[in-house]
């Protein structure tokens, strides 16, 4: 029996012992041999990563309104299980219908889901009604659900809402097909929000940190923080006042003449900064799976239409022939019809018998074919034409920073008369975009420079708060100032001769307007001509002696084949008029204080008083100078006018600018002095207590700001040149102080 207890107490003693060294082995293969797999199998369990997203930027147009942005959102959900419980399924489907607008029999599936072993879900997404609805609806689902609740007396309906956000554009349709849309996962679609996406959206952040099996956070969790990098913030050269005008002028056109489609651009000819520019259609970025059945309506012909544009182009033509001194406006030539060699068919103009012997201006007036096919074809040849047509920018894009744009396409058959005739009056092998037309006219515009447009005035990094702002780009001097300044002259009687003027549909009391009408007959897709269908157009800039802004219209297919002038220049005229007193550009006034009627420079022998403004809102002093006619610049940000220059009752020289002064001087910015004389400069500076420094004789043409010792510095330098580019004789510059000016009419 001893011997039996002690085998056995040897065998469970060596068992245990084989079992210690299995254990110990196993221990020893796990902690030594396999530590590493173990060890990253251990850290998965207990890192979690949590995405900081990154706040997508904002866009605002040029003021600071806000265009689009990142807003709360709310996604509804529906439990199956929890409705089924409660047996209020019929109650959820009604009302869920009445305040999304989703089918019944679709919120039945989801309401009623199940998986495979007939189980109810707990958890599904209302799509795409109730996917990332606004607080407003939001707030009354709640209130559906809060009602559920109270009438069933339990604390769970099975509707909920998800937080999230969306992209929102506050201003609906305005300015759609710049801003363009992100779609509900957030994926930017088109327009600026695609084409600047990569600067819009940032880098997402990153929180990694380590949790036990409950996820509660390990006292010596080893957190790493990479932080999120938000989207950059861009502010637009748009102007959404004038936008709004636009789009409003836009939509009377687009019911009267029910076209194919309208585009209409608008731009600061100086700075080739993008005021406004829209298409009609359009859509609302909003609710961009409304239009899923008509996608053209996302089409942005503005930079993406090749057309023959019709006379519109005949600006080149003019403008190549004035440059090379080739145009005399009094010269006369046959109207009608005309015959070049090589080709044995007439051209016509529009009216083909004519209106007898005119005047080469009296044929830009008329828009006559026959005019501009001897001045492009013969006086000026197809070379040099085609070396301006170049110039001006028609053979290629003209670098707008927006996606898509295409460039025209000016390309006739070496030695083929015909082709080379009609290019002149922009027919045949010519091809252009909106945003050339636009681009060439401003050339003309600013003195012969053309300039690269752009819709992006600065971008701000709200990381760094680094702001980087866009400058204007000449791409090359295409005429002269003179030229410009001329081709000007003439392009304004096209409007201002009320009796032949084709542009007279465009013509504004009170300011000056420069301008070009284009009826293009539409080709046939047969290699002829549709008379039918035409592409009516106006293109012009105002005021013409000082152009603050230049517009183009052009009409698809407008019914009754009604011409650019009737239908297109009407457009031009209600933006015009309404942007130019917005901007605060004052009216040409006669003496009697009525508005002129500006064929020419308005003199006036008769000096006005400047009007006490001290005192009222900067809103009402606004008004009061536009209306009287007055030409000022508002200094500081203030509410109320502070202070004026010239004083109450100071007898004003011809058009002399009046300061308005809105905020205390040493806080208010310089204002821009070029082509003022020294001694309103003079006035103007001592009225903001600045210092001041001065270089030359005559009128300011250059300003510089410094600080010296924590003063603001002026630093002027001064020309004896006159607002038409004449020289003054330094003796007499002082002298004709009072006769120059920017007169803004």
């Amino acid at each position: 029996m001893v011997k039996r207890i002690k085998l056995r107490t040897l065998f469970i003693g060596g068992c245990i012992t084989l079992f210690f060294l299995v254990l110990v082995v196993r221990v020893f293969w796990i902690q030594v041999m396999q530590n590493d797999f173990w060890h990253e199998k251990a850290v998965n369990l207990w890192a979690h990563t949590s995405v900081i997203k990154a706040k997508r930027g904002t866009i605002e147009d040029r003021n600071g309104s806000v265009l689009a942005s990142d807003v709360p959102a709310y996604t509804v959900v529906v439990n199956p299980q929890v409705i089924a419980e409660k047996g209020i399924g019929e109650e959820v489907i009604k009302g869920l219908h009445d305040l999304l607008g989703k089918p019944e029999a679709e919120l039945k599936k989801l309401v009623e889901a199940k998986d495979d072993s007939g189980n109810y879900l707990k958890n599904r997404e209302i799509r795409n009604e109730g996917w990332k609805i606004d607080k407003e609806l939001a707030d009354k689902v709640k209130e559906f659900n809060k009602e559920l609740e109270e009438k069933h007396n339990t604390l769970e309906t099975g509707i909920g809402l998800i937080t999230e956000q969306k992209r929102y554009y506050p201003k609906g349709t305005l300015a759609a097909h710049i801003l363009g849309y992100t779609n509900r996962d957030g994926e930017a679609i088109m327009g600026l929000e695609s084409y600047f996406n990569k600067q819009l959206q940032g880098t997402n952040g990153k929180l990694y940190y380590q949790s036990d099996g409950k996820g509660i956070k390990l006292p010596d969790s080893q957190d790493t923080y990479q932080p999120a990098v938000n989207g950059t913030n861009i502010k637009l050269t748009i102007d959404s006042t004038i936008q709004r005008y636009i789009e409003e002028a836009m939509q009377k056109a687009y019911d009267q003449y029910k076209p194919k489609s309208i585009t209409v651009i608008a731009a600061d000819p100086n700075t080739m900064e993008i005021l406004g520019l829209a298409n009609m259609p359009t859509f609302n970025p909003n609710e961009f799976w409304k239009y899923a059945s008509d996608p053209g309506v996302f089409f942005n012909h503005a930079i993406k239409t090749r057309f023959e544009p019709g006379s519109t182009f005949k600006i080149v033509t003019l403008a190549g022939a004035v440059e090379e001194n080739l145009f005399d406006p009094d010269a006369t030539f046959k109207s009608g019809s005309i015959r070049i060699k090589g080709y044995g068919k007439p051209l016509y103009d529009q009216n083909r018998s004519g209106y007898g012997e005119i005047s080469f201006l009296e044929g830009v007036k008329r828009s006559s074919n026959v005019a501009f096919v001897k001045l492009g074809y013969e006086m000026l040849g197809p070379e040099r034409l085609l070396q301006y047509v170049d110039d001006f920018g028609f053979n290629s894009p003209t670098g707008i920073d927006l996606p898509g744009e295409i460039s025209g396409l000016v390309n006739p058959t070496p030695n083929n008369a015909s082709e080379n005739a009609t290019i002149a009056y922009g027919h045949g092998k010519v091809q252009v975009t909106p945003i050339q037309q636009l681009t060439a006219m401003s050339a003309i515009a600013n003195g012969g420079k053309l300039m690269v447009p752009h819709v992006i005035k600065e971008t701000t990094d709200p990381n760094t708060g680094k702001t980087t702002v866009t400058q204007p780009q000449v791409v090359r001097q295409v005429i002269s100032e003179e030229s410009a300044r001329e081709t000007g002259s003439y392009l304004e009687q096209v409007v201002a001769d009320l009796d032949h003027g084709t542009g007279r549909h465009a013509y504004i009391e009170g300011y000056r307007v420069a301008g070009k009408t284009g009826t293009a007959i539409k080709p046939d897709g047969k290699g002829g001509y549709d008379r039918d269908k035409v592409r009516s157009s106006f293109l012009g800039y105002a005021p013409a002696n000082n152009p603050k802004i230049a517009v183009y219209v052009v009409i698809d297919e407008p019914a009754d084949a009604v011409g650019g002038g009737a239908a297109a220049g009407p457009v031009f005229k209600e933006i015009v008029s309404e942007a130019l007193p917005y901007m605060g550009v004052p009216k040409v006034t006669t003496d009697d204080g009525s508005s002129a009627s500006v064929t020419g420079k308005t003199t006036s022998s008769v000096q006005r008083s400047a009007p006490d403004l001290t005192g009222k809102t900067m809103q009402e002093a606004r008004k009061f100078l536009i209306d009287q006619g007055f030409d000022f610049e508002t200094v500081g940000s203030g509410s109320s006018v502070v202070s004026q220059y010239p004083e109450a009752e100071t007898l004003l020289a011809a058009g002399q600018r009046i300061y308005l002064l809105s905020q205390k001087s040493d806080q208010a910015s310089i204002p821009d002095l070029k082509g003022q004389s020294l001694r309103d400069a003079l006035e103007v500076l001592n009225l903001l207590k600045v210092g001041i420094s001065v270089e030359g004789e005559g009128y300011v043409t250059e300003q510089t700001e410094t600080t010296s010792n924590g003063k603001k510095l002026v630093q002027l330098k001064l020309s004896p040149i006159n607002e038409y580019g004449e020289d003054i004789p330094v003796s007499t510059a002082e002298e004709e102080t009072a006769d120059v000016g920017d007169t803004g009419g």
